[in-house]
């Protein structure tokens, strides 16, 4: 007979013993013991790292939460530093756990060490100032940083200023500024980086860590020493009294700062054969704040940083950062000029090492210093042009811009070849803006017309469709204002880039090249086809170009290829069918005009509405207006680069007129408004101003300022008249170019005499404004009714005048008109110069209202002063 027949049952009554000893550990064990042993950190981690998928790692980390929660209701305390050191991991990885706040102030109220830290590091990570358990913790920390033991007291100055809010800054500051005296150098240095962040969060307690905070340059302990520089340096960049406190210390930074470099080995400190690195960029970091802007503090570091420029070991990549931030002081205070060149020269030999990062920061830094010793700049010159083709496109971008600032007159050919290679083989991203870049400096530094055209349409040709709209206006502006054999020259290339578009078939890359080219020929198409064409010189910087004469008839055919494509856009082909319409007129043979007229003519039921328009119009000039066409689609005389706008009201008694640049014509009604809406002047008479077109900041504020307090006491000589006439809507050609209409088409509407061609006179130099190293003289020239006046800006300061902005205002009766200034940026010992031309019809005496904008140092300067000094027989 077995066991179970006699009714015993083994596994029933283990189970039955087991559950009667349970029962008797729960009477009489305390909770530890009840509660199971939770799962270790590492075994959590290895737990989680061995999921699979995103939804079993969920489920892992739920079930562990679960649990923590289970045991957080429980009040466990002997594991419970161990849950919360699970639940910081499952922060890390981003799920929710701020229910285990308040586990983390039991933990910070612990006597233990162990449970203090981690209660201690869950605060910083998931309390904040937007928690109401964030102000539980004030009387804590102030508990602990009573302490007697300092990594208990290192503990809650770690933590007061990782979470610290405005008010517990204020509640404890009075304890970090007691501990910042402490003599133990472990809680001096984390007392002095927790005051870092409470003047950070509150800047108004900056004073009361200022006695303490000196004392810490005294220190021989380079912890102490980095802590106390890097919490000086937070002070004198938020308050300019504090900066002038601290000034008083530079003697002491420099002591420091040449220990460490004459120091010897050291290998507690020594980083890569360097004493202390970290020291030495905190020191140079304050050292150029305190010198900024002060010549005496400057004197006192300059052999200094000459002598960390020169003993700084360059092999390692802990000596470049060094150089690098002694570089970044020498260019910021006021340091002699062979340091300079010796900074620069620094640079220039970081664009030669291997790593990306050195060279994209010395060109970044190179960018930054060019117009402090564009000489010194200079002479790196074909390193920085070798940077072009690096494959870095960062690198690429801050080289293009570092060359363009590079470009005067004495390099500009060379630069031009360098550049004109980059934009060819250059990323779409790089296009637009090399382009544009590279059309200033023709304009500014051009040696010659010829070369200045030549350029021009190598830029056409090789930016392609990447050219802003812009460049082909102003490219049409100098054509149309070059001589007469200048502008059969363009015509003659520009012929030769239409018909190789058209030819091979890539015109729609070409599409700007195209427009200036149809505009150019259209103008002057005669020159194009006339014998005298052949003797025109081809020859350009690449060698000779053959120019053979083309005939009407292909040339006409040319134009019906582009014109018949499908892939031109509509703005190309107007250009080219209202070219077409000019050459009706260029062409003496009556088949090309009966050809001419075939094919405008099939525009006439074109799908585009504009497009059609154009032909219908342009057909009726071949039939019922014929008399008419040749005054219509004559030449248009040359353009100007500034577009005078002249607004009527009959309401008011005076008008104003305002100058503008031609691409911010969406703000000129603004400012008209509120010229008009101004109060009128001792005299009735209301001024206009003209704002330099270099800067399109300028604001309406910065009109009404101009124009306000200019002294008109004395009457005119002849009364203002109440309405301005009408011809002067349409004064310059530029507003008919925008148009497309011909000036021809305005005949009998609008009367506009042509300008008379004025003697040369003697110049008169009148100094304008002579204040802070800044000179401005105006040179006057007589010429009747019209004078001529260049402004020169002259600077003698140290340092470089940025967003230079010349402004004028000139009362009612006077006509002002300024040119583009020649930069803007004045540099030391350089000049600026602007063309001013003022029409004065009453003959009255000239009065003058000038405001100069600019900055200098990061300081924005503002300066103005009235000109009554003029000849008195200026407009005579």
């Amino acid at each position: 007979m077995n066991g179970s027949e006699s009714g015993f049952n083994p596994a029933f009554n283990i189970a039955t013993i087991k559950q009667v000893v349970n029962e008797a550990i729960e009477r009489v064990a305390p909770v530890s013991v009840r509660m199971q042993t939770p799962t270790r950190l590492r075994d959590l981690i290895r737990q989680i790292r061995a999921a699979r998928t995103a939804a079993e790692e969920r489920s892992v980390v739920n079930k562990e939460c679960a649990y923590i929660r289970s045991t957080f209701r429980e009040e466990d305390s002997v594991w419970r530093c161990r849950n919360i050191a699970k639940l910081l991991y499952i922060h890390m990885l981003g799920y929710p756990a701020h229910f285990g706040q308040l586990e983390c102030l039991k933990l910070i109220a612990s006597p233990r060490f162990t449970d203090k830290r981690v209660g201690y590091l869950g605060a910083m990570l998931l309390l904040d100032e937007r928690q109401d358990v964030h102000l539980l913790i004030t009387n804590c920390l102030k508990n602990d940083l009573n302490s007697n033991t300092q990594f208990v007291v290192g503990l809650a100055l770690c933590t007061l200023g990782a979470i610290a809010s405005p008010e517990m800054a204020r509640d404890l500051a009075s304890e970090v500024e007691r501990l910042i005296k402490s003599p133990n150098a472990y809680i001096k240095k984390k007392a002095a980086l927790c005051a870092f962040r409470i003047i950070r969060r509150v800047p108004d307690l900056m004073e009361m860590f200022l006695p303490a905070t000196r004392s810490l340059l005294t220190e021989k302990n380079h912890g102490v020493l980095i802590t106390g520089v890097t919490l000086i340096t937070e002070m004198c960049e938020n308050s300019p009294d504090t900066l002038n406190h601290f000034k008083k210390i530079v003697p002491n930074l420099v002591r420091i700062l040449k220990n460490l470099i004459l120091a010897g080995y050291s290998p507690e400190h020594d980083v890569s054969g360097v004493s202390d690195p970290f020291l030495q960029v905190k020191i140079l970091r304050l050292l150029r704040i305190l010198g900024k802007n002060d010549a005496e503090a400057s004197e006192a570091m300059n052999d200094i940083l000459a002598q960390v420029a020169t003993n700084t070991e360059t092999s390692k990549n802990v000596g470049n950062t060094i150089l690098y931030e002694t570089v970044l002081s020498i260019m910021d205070i006021k340091s002699e000029s062979s340091l300079r060149v010796l900074a620069i020269n620094i640079l220039g030999r970081f664009l030669l090492n291997n790593d990306k990062n050195i060279r994209y920061v010395a060109l970044n830094t190179l960018l930054r210093t060019v117009h402090v010793d564009t000489s010194a700049v200079q002479r790196h010159r074909t390193t920085i042009l070798e940077c072009l083709k690096d494959p870095d496109v960062s690198i690429r971008r801050r080289a293009m811009e570092l060359s363009f600032a590079l470009i005067n007159s004495q390099n500009i050919r060379a630069m031009m070849k360098e550049l004109l290679l980059f934009l060819e083989r250059s990323d779409a991203e790089f296009k637009a803006h090399c382009s544009s870049a590279m059309v200033l400096a023709a304009e500014r530094y051009a040696p010659s017309n010829k070369w200045h055209l030549d350029t021009l349409f190598q830029v056409l040709l090789k930016a392609g469709n990447y050219l802003r709209d812009d460049t082909v206006s102003n490219t049409i502006q100098i054509i149309s204002s070059a001589p007469g054999e200048r502008q059969a020259y363009a015509s003659q290339r520009l012929w030769i880039s239409l018909e190789r578009s058209a030819v091979c078939g890539d015109s729609t890359e070409k599409q700007p090249l195209i427009q200036v080219a149809a505009w150019t020929i259209g103008e002057y198409g005669d020159m194009l086809v006339s014998e005298a064409s052949n003797a025109i010189s081809m020859v350009d910087d690449d060698g000779v170009d053959e120019f053979v004469r083309p005939s009407e008839e292909y040339v006409i055919d040319i134009y019906q290829k582009l014109l018949w494509s499908t892939q031109l856009s509509i703005t190309t082909k107007e250009f080219l069918l209202l070219s077409l319409a000019k050459l009706s007129t260029r062409f003496t043979t009556q088949p090309s005009q009966d050809k001419i007229r075939v094919i405008i003519d099939t525009f006439g039921s074109h799908i585009h509405i504009e497009l059609q328009q154009r032909g219908v119009e342009l057909s009726q000039l071949f039939r019922q207006y014929a008399n008419l066409r040749p005054a219509l689609l004559e030449r248009m005389p040359p353009m100007e680069p500034v577009t005078t706008v002249e607004r009527e009201d009959s309401d008011t008694e005076t008008e104003p007129a305002t100058i503008v640049q031609q691409n911010s014509l969406p703000e000129q009604d603004a400012l008209l408004d509120l010229i008009i809406g101004s109060e009128p002047l001792s005299n009735g008479d209301v001024e206009h101003a003209a704002p330099a077109v270099a800067n399109n900041n300028t604001t309406t504020n910065d009109i009404l300022d101009l124009l306000s307090g200019l002294d008109l006491s004395t009457p005119s000589a002849q009364p203002p008249p109440l309405s301005a006439p009408m011809s002067s809507v349409f004064t310059t050609p530029m507003s008919v170019a925008n148009n497309n209409v011909s000036p021809a088409l305005l005949d009998g509407l609008f009367t506009s005499a042509a300008p008379m061609p004025q003697m040369q006179a003697p110049e008169t130099v009148v100094t304008a404004l002579e204040r802070n190293g800044l000179r401005v003289e105006l040179h006057v020239q007589r010429g009747g009714e019209t004078a001529t006046i260049t402004m020169k800006a002259h600077s003698s300061a140290n340092s470089a005048m940025s967003e230079f902005l010349f402004q004028a205002a000139v009362p009612r009766t006077f006509r002002l008109d300024m040119m583009s200034p020649s930069g803007s940026v004045l540099t030391p010992q350089g000049e600026i110069t602007q063309l001013l031309k003022i029409t004065n019809p009453s003959k009255t005496p000239l009065r003058l209202r000038i405001r100069i904008s600019y900055t200098i140092d990061g300081n924005p300067v503002l300066e103005q002063a009235e000109v009554n000094n003029f000849p008195p027989d200026l407009f005579n």
